[in-house]
């Protein structure tokens, strides 16, 4: 699974560089979680091998003996600068920045930062299933804020939720998840506005979970949340993670806007120390060295959008998939055929292909299914087929 991406002269796609054998040797959850006639699309794993310049990075720290505690600002420093290249932000203040160990503590982090036990977090569902199982372990509550029909904000629903989790003046949170998971949709620049003034009349900070902003789609544009007037005092959860596929090398920034640097300094230091170092310097190399690798493979995931979209139509026309315009998520509604709120247990106990079920995204997600595009285009293939096997 070699080749060049299309519209380019140099640049190799990631996700055709590696085999299904090489792959089955990895032992990370995404393949080892199913007996191997599965075909894993669940778990949000790249199939991809490391970005050279986050290879090389670690493998010279591991040279050195490099693997004390983490220090200095080189992160946050890097991810400042990818900002303004990719982004046209240059808000983002080093000295107003954690390190956390990875996103989701950073969000729970910041939940205790801005709100006090038994409080409201509100979130747009269905949405990633860990932002309720860190809202529990953080001792909040949920209140849902469902998407619209259009799979986008609905302010409506988002106003009324900040009025029910505000009732009694307890303090609240909204947890932002931008860019979507698991819809892909990225929210414009005017829909975070609008969500900074809500938030601002109501009394509700708001923490942004912005993991995936790396990976957007051609002709779309990620807006930061601290970037819109009145989200001075937001906070925001940013990585490499996704984007360079370093979930095993651990390493999350907390981003306070101006309004919030006060909060910030209250972040416990054994949270920031517990960052691993060598997490750190693969962020690092990623954000500031890995800017090639990123666009080959945002070109790929195009092409397997674009791919996904055609084997549905031809296969599975009754699956309902609107491309997202981030991640590499895609969010199929499987309610037409008829396999009741939870597909993706027939798709796997009939075809052996691992999904993630849409029931765990919360309210919205009965009778759908997240499936991972962040594999060779043979396997997208395969999976169709499989799906399609299922229901005959």
């Amino acid at each position: 699974m070699s080749g060049l991406l299309s519209g380019s002269r140099t640049a190799v796609n990631p996700l055709r560089q590696l085999t299904i054998d090489q792959l089955r040797k990895r032992t990370s959850l995404k393949w080892r979680e199913y007996p191997d006639d599965v075909l894993p699309l669940w778990v949000a794993e790249m199939d991809v091998p490391l970005a050279e310049p986050v290879a090389r990075a670690i493998t010279d720290a591991v040279a050195r003996g490099d693997t004390g505690y983490t220090a200095g600002t080189a992160y946050p420093q890097a991810v400042a600068e990818f900002a303004a290249r990719r982004w046209g932000w240059d808000g983002l203040a080093v000295e107003r920045t954690a390190l956390v160990p990875d996103v989701m503590h950073g969000v729970v982090e910041a939940l205790r930062l801005v709100t006090e036990p038994g409080d409201a977090v509100v979130v747009n569902c269905p949405v990633y299933p860990p932002f309720y199982e860190s809202v529990a372990h953080a001792d909040r509550r949920i209140v849902e804020a469902p998407l619209g029909e259009d799979l986008r904000i609905d302010l409506d629903a988002l106003e009324d939720a900040f009025r029910r989790a505000r009732a009694g003046g307890r303090p609240a949170a909204y947890l932002l998840c931008s860019p979507h998971n698991p819809t892909g949709v990225v929210h414009s620049a005017a829909e975070l506005t609008a969500v900074a003034g809500l938030a601002q009349r109501h009394g509700v900070r708001v923490v942004a979970d912005e993991i995936h902003a790396p990976v957007v789609a051609e002709g779309a544009r990620f807006v930061p949340y601290l970037s819109v007037p009145g989200a001075e005092n937001g906070l925001s959860l940013m990585s490499a993670s996704k984007g360079w596929n370093l979930a095993g090398l651990r390493g999350g920034l907390l981003v306070a806007g101006p309004a919030a640097a006060g909060d910030l300094a209250r972040v416990p230091f054994g949270v920031s120390v517990s960052t691993s170092h060598l997490g750190v310097i693969a962020h690092t190399a990623a954000f500031r060295d890995g800017g090639e690798w990123l666009d080959a493979l945002l070109t790929g995931l195009d092409d397997n959008r674009r791919l996904l979209t055609a084997l549905l139509a031809e296969h599975l026309p009754a699956v309902r998939y609107q491309p997202g315009q981030a991640t590499y998520l895609a969010w199929l509604d499987c309610r037409a055929l008829g396999l009741g709120d939870d597909p993706a247990a027939v798709f796997l106990d009939r075809g052996r292909v691992a999904l993630t079920s849409g029931l765990a995204f919360g309210t919205g997600g009965g009778g759908h299914v997240r499936l991972n595009l962040a594999t060779a285009p043979e396997l997208i293939t395969e999976a169709v087929r499989r799906m399609t096997s299922a229901i005959d």
